[in-house]
């Protein structure tokens, strides 16, 4: 069994990568993970000050949803990112949460597996190469994690576009299998 962290970084209503989360998520828990899941969409994040005081003090300075968030990150064994792709790349929101993470480093973080669900409106499966090698830009940041999976749904672009999409079985036995 182990402790699995979702965190959705779409803000939008009828999510389609949030979707994606969720059938992970089913699938975590019927397999017997404890798993908890984090929407961004009503969350407080600021951007990272760059000022290294998490480095000292184990949490950043700025007091908003990112310290609860990052705690979170460090007790969890999985972290699964969910995001819609834009522009080719990661949404604002989940970079900016990766930023603010920046207290992980000097703490004693318990996770070595990461996962990576996205969906875009482009199809082709070059889409989600620039999110993918920024996570794991993070990922290589920390000693024995390894980014394990990652799942690209092209083709959506309305909001609740992926129902009934085949591959929501995918990341339904993901989760199943982490």
């Amino acid at each position: 069994m182990k402790k699995v962290l979702i965190i959705s970084a779409s803000i939008r209503s009828g999510s389609n990568s949030e979707r994606l989360a969720r059938e992970f998520e089913k699938g975590a828990k019927e397999a017997g993970h404890v798993v908890e899941f984090i929407s961004l969409k009503d969350k407080r994040i600021a951007f990272c000050r760059g000022c290294l005081a998490c480095q000292k003090l184990h949490k950043c300075v700025i007091d908003d949803d990112a310290i609860a968030i990052a705690d979170k990150m460090c007790e969890s064994e999985v972290i699964v990112w969910a995001s819609p792709i834009y522009y080719y790349e990661m949404s604002g929101q989940m970079k900016t949460l990766i930023d603010r993470a920046n207290s992980l480093y000097s703490r004693d973080y318990k996770f070595r597996e990461i996962y990576f669900l996205a969906v875009a409106a482009e199809e082709e499966s070059h889409v989600p190469e620039k999110a993918i090698s920024g996570l794991q830009g993070w990922v290589d940041c920390f000693e024995g994690v390894e980014l394990k999976k990652t799942l690209f749904i092209g083709g959506l672009n309305g909001p609740n576009e992926i129902e009934g999409n085949g591959q929501l079985l995918q990341a339904y036995e993901m989760g199943r299998n982490i």
